[in-house]
């Protein structure tokens, strides 16, 4: 878009009459953009350039009171960073073109000098918003994949590896027509509001997780296939607090699989009750009663029978026991296709007067995204 300049008139005898009779200048628009991403920091339209996100991130107003567009050029970006000032907008080229891309995962910060977070992008401020692009987290999963234990079929590992974390502090994030692709825990919705339009998430293993209260409108929830095992994984892992109305909802998507995946070894997720450190000990927090819910969903035959399966989590008294799907709040309403399943004790629906609530202003608190 070419850049709009103000009209500038030499003071002279003749350049002041017709500047007088040209009338006021008009000041020039501020530009689409308040910075740019580009390998060289030219910058483009009067946006200034930045070699990385990060830069970028850190040219942001401290006070964030108007948003900050940063335009992310089609190309891999490799950098992982953190989103802490508010209204941060982050805006691509094209979600096949736009790559921000990190290889983290949860052993690693094990390691000397290893970071505190794992995701490729991890926000701890209000009003962020992503559109048009990918955010990835490309660690060799397959090749890390642990050995199956007594009480989990996908194995205790430190080969989580999130693309996306949104932290305490992070509360109305809007994201449009972005994909979310990793393996194990790729999208972590720890705190606050959060509404995915039209968006893709790719994973196996609890990949969609936490305690916050996210919203997934017309979006494809892909399963990925574990390489040389016989089940797959988890798609959602909710941590939502008892007296939290609403965790992670699914309205109108599609849930699809990996073309090799076979059927019946996927399920739709299971409770999450995160150990935590208390004044008494360490042990699963007791007030973890998770909330998920599918409604109007389209599901592939990769979905198992059942629906839902249990999680282990440490009692006060070190011992591991299973919090069973029945003892959280796990629900369905109007599943569609092969992996649609039939109302059980397990795979509980929701009715049609409790389905009518599942509307975006009720389950975000009355914020819809604008």
């Amino acid at each position: 878009m070419p850049m709009l300049h103000d009209r500038r008139t030499v003071l002279s005898a003749g350049g002041a009459l017709a500047a007088l009779a040209a009338g006021p200048v008009r000041a020039a628009p501020r530009p689409v953009f308040d910075a740019v991403l580009d390998r060289d920091g030219s910058g483009r339209d009067g946006a200034k350039g930045f070699r990385t996100l990060a830069a970028a991130l850190d040219a942001a107003p401290a006070a964030g009171v108007r948003p900050f567009r940063i335009l992310v050029p089609a190309g891999i970006w490799r950098e992982q960073v953190a989103v802490t000032k508010s209204n941060i907008h982050l805006v691509g080229e094209g979600r096949g073109g736009s790559v921000i891309v990190f290889n983290e995962y949860a052993a690693g910060r094990n390691r000397p000098g290893g970071p505190a977070e794992i995701a490729t992008v991890t926000v701890t401020a209000p009003g962020f918003r992503a559109e048009r692009l990918t955010i990835a987290n490309d660690f060799d999963y397959p090749g890390h994949m642990p050995a199956e234990v007594d009480y989990d079929r996908t194995g205790a590992s430190g080969a989580q590896a999130s693309a996306l974390k949104l932290g305490r502090g992070s509360d109305k994030a809007y994201f449009e027509d972005v994909a979310l692709t990793g393996w194990q825990d790729t999208l972590f919705t720890d705190a606050g509001r959060s509404l995915f339009r039209r968006c893709y998430v790719s994973g196996c293993v609890d990949f969609i997780y936490g305690a916050g209260r996210a919203v997934f409108d017309r979006c494809e929830i892909r399963a990925r296939t574990r390489p040389g095992k016989d089940f797959h994984g988890f798609i959602a892992a909710p941590d939502t607090d008892r007296h939290q109305p609403f965790g992670l909802v699914f309205l109108d998507c599609r849930l699809t699989r990996d073309a090799d995946m076979p059927n019946h070894t996927m399920a739709l997720g299971r409770p999450w009750r995160h150990t935590m450190t208390f004044p008494d000990g360490r042990y699963g927090n007791p007030d973890a009663v998770g909330h998920a819910a599918f409604v109007r969903c389209w599901m592939d035959n990769h979905i198992v029978p059942e629906g839902w399966y249990p999680m282990h989590y440490n009692l006060k008294d070190g011992r591991r026991t299973m919090l069973e799907p029945e003892d959280a709040r796990l629900f369905e309403y109007a599943s569609r296709g092969p992996g649609a399943g039939r109302a059980s004790r397990r795979r509980r629906q929701l009715t049609a007067a409790q389905a009518r609530a599942y509307t975006i202003p009720t389950l975000l608190d009355g914020w819809t995204g604008a």
